[in-house]
């Protein structure tokens, strides 16, 4: 059964305009590796999809924003952007998830992706995938092949530039993920922030999710124990969307640097997602290149 390579990048997807730059980060990064294989995005997020399709009717908005991307405003769901490069001749397939964890929307995705692979037809011609691989998040933590301890090393390894201004900054350096209330994957993040914290020894590096295990007061409480006067304040998420505009920084009451000021720490903010530094898009890169070697599968 032949047929052509090609990868999809499944994110949850954004509609803040500034999250966009992460996410197109990755894909760029991915394009210029691969420059011959067709590299597609989905959104695994109904509604963030909806509110695209919805900008892309509105003649008042799209003057408004024409730097919007086509392939932005028409995205599709993972099923329909697999569905599409199938009927193209693109049956060998790498689905890399544009995930910190493998938390619901990881977990979602690798369901589709199994049932799919394990689609057979009368003859081998009538399958609609000769390979379809997926590969992990970027902390690791759902293949025994690869332990999660590695993917946080180089994870931890490719954010040296926060450590860095964090040291410039005089700074403890805190990073807000997103959590889940599903799946217990807080373990992995505070394992990454204890690898900072190995790797870049000078630097307090703390961990704190936006409504799961852990929370932001143990973060409170240990900077209060080290006496820590200035955090460095950074999202652990790869575009930097609503999450970063309303629950790092909002002027909310409760957002983190709202909460963090009221405890008495000056804070320094810096939104950006992890998906414009262009070391993290390499380690997406590289469980690309992983995935893709473990399936047979030959990118070009």
């Amino acid at each position: 059964m032949q047929g052509s390579a090609a990868i999809v990048l499944a994110m949850f997807g954004t509609t803040v305009d500034a999250g966009l730059r992460g996410l197109l980060a990755v894909r760029d990064a991915v394009a210029r590796t691969w420059p011959r294989t067709p590299v597609r995005m989905a959104f695994t997020s109904d509604r963030i999809r909806a509110s695209w399709r919805k900008r892309a009717v509105d003649p008042q908005w799209r003057l408004e924003h024409a730097d919007i991307s086509a392939d932005i405003l028409h995205v599709q769901g993972p099923l329909a952007v697999l569905a599409s490069l199938q009927e193209q001749g693109h049956n060998r397939v790498v689905v890399q998830p544009v995930h910190m964890v493998p938390a619901e929307e990881f977990h979602d995705l690798a369901a589709l992706v199994r049932g799919l692979a394990a689609i057979r037809g009368m003859q081998a011609h009538s399958r609609p995938f000769a390979a379809l691989a997926l590969g992990r998040p970027a902390l690791g933590g759902c293949d025994p092949r690869h332990p999660a301890s590695a993917d946080i090393r180089r994870v931890a390894a490719a954010l040296a530039a926060d450590a860095d201004q964090a040291r410039r900054e005089q700074a403890a350096l805190v990073y807000m993920a997103h959590g889940s209330r599903h799946f217990p994957v807080g373990g992995l993040y505070l394992e990454f922030a204890a690898c900072m914290r190995e790797l870049y020894p000078e630097v307090r590096t703390l961990i704190g999710t936006i409504d799961a295990f852990p929370s932001l007061d143990p973060v409170v409480n240990e900077l209060h124990d080290h006496r820590v006067e200035r955090v460095l304040l950074k999202p652990l998420l790869i575009a930097s969307g609503m999450h970063a505009a309303r629950d790092l920084a909002g002027p909310g009451a409760d957002s983190w640097q709202s909460r963090l000021t009221a405890a008495g720490f000056t804070t320094v903010i810096q939104p950006a997602g992890l998906g414009e530094q262009p070391a993290f898009c390499q380690v997406l890169v590289e469980h690309i290149t992983e995935a893709a070697a473990a399936a047979g599968l030959e990118l070009a």
